[in-house]
């Protein structure tokens, strides 16, 4: 199957088209499509990764089914033949393209009114994290990042005592801004925010657990929440490599960076290259795009033992 780098559905409103998915309006329900496009430095690349779609949707799918009794989420159905009829009865029309563009790489789902804020978990430190906390520890004495209190003395990819909850602003363009739980109690009511806070560090938790057992490390993860039928809801993704910070278990070396299972490959060829990490990005070498399809669909092979 051909990579998919852009949807369009006749008769459908495309009511988003964002760094890797489409989304169209169903009425009381959305079908999210998982393409190929990647991001870099908050920049859409001009290059797709083969089955990239498929990895994210089937690891959401995968997740959405092994953690439903945590939280409800909002997929209603995976399978082709419904979503084709729910595209129909919408007022879409199926070409014949369409059955192709959408197999294993779509989801029907529940509509719900997202939280306007990310909810992030970290069970170790590294990324942001450990960048902010380096900054503080700068200055000696305590250690308190996004108003969490974080011990004196961590290295870079450490363990973490036990796992926080760092929320953050959701950005329309650039980065996400980590804020502390007061902040987002002020945003969206301290009853969600402490709802949302539990909800993320049960994931997180059972998550991290099952991920143990297949030889990875759940570093840490951001979910998005919404609110259905005055009910918190599991929105979005589901703990793929575009959210999660995934380390294999066997290389764990704390006090160092560890190699991921995402993108990391394209950024490294990126920092080799004279580009200002601005619009247009460059297209990326067949040697880089292979090596970053396959740490995704590494990814998948050992959470679900399955093939792609």
């Amino acid at each position: 199957m051909p990579t998919v780098i852009s949807t369009r559905i006749p008769g459908l409103n495309k009511i988003i088209s964002g760094k890797v998915r489409d989304v169209y309006d169903l009425g009381d329900r959305l079908l999210i499509v998982a393409t190929d496009r990647i991001s870099a430095f908050d920049v859409i690349l001009p290059t797709p990764i083969p089955d990239k779609g498929k990895v994210l949707t089937k690891i959401s799918q995968f997740w959405f089914d092994r953690l439903a009794y945590v939280i409800d989420h909002h997929v209603v159905s995976c399978d082709l033949d419904t979503m084709l009829k729910a595209v129909v009865d919408a007022g879409g029309t199926v070409d014949a393209d369409l059955p192709a563009q959408l197999d294993g790489r779509s989801m029907l789902v529940a509509r719900a009114q997202a939280l306007p804020i990310e909810c992030v978990a970290r069970g170790y430190i590294s990324g942001s994290l450990w960048k902010s906390y380096k900054e503080c520890f700068a200055h000696g004495g305590e250690v308190i990042v996004n108003g969490q209190r974080l011990p004196v003395g961590l290295r870079e990819s450490d363990k973490l005592p036990n796992p926080i909850f760092t929320p953050a602003t959701k950005a329309m363009t650039g980065h996400d801004e980590n804020i502390s739980e007061g902040d987002a109690a002020e945003i969206v009511g301290n009853d969600v925010a402490d709802e949302a806070r539990r909800v993320t560090l049960k994931l997180y938790s059972e998550a991290n657990e099952y991920a143990l057992t297949r030889g990875l490390i759940l570093a840490d993860t951001k979910f998005e929440f919404g609110i259905r039928l005055g009910k918190l809801v599991w929105i979005d993704e589901a703990l793929t490599p575009d959210s999660s910070r995934y380390w294999a278990g066997a290389e764990y070396q704390p006090g160092r960076a560890q190699s991921s299972f995402d993108k990391q490959f394209v950024r490294d060829y990126l920092e080799t290259l004279d580009w200002p990490k601005t619009y247009p990005g460059p297209e990326l070498p067949a040697d880089i795009v292979e090596k970053t399809a396959e740490k995704y669909r590494d990814a998948f092979r050992r959470l679900t033992g399955t093939e792609l």
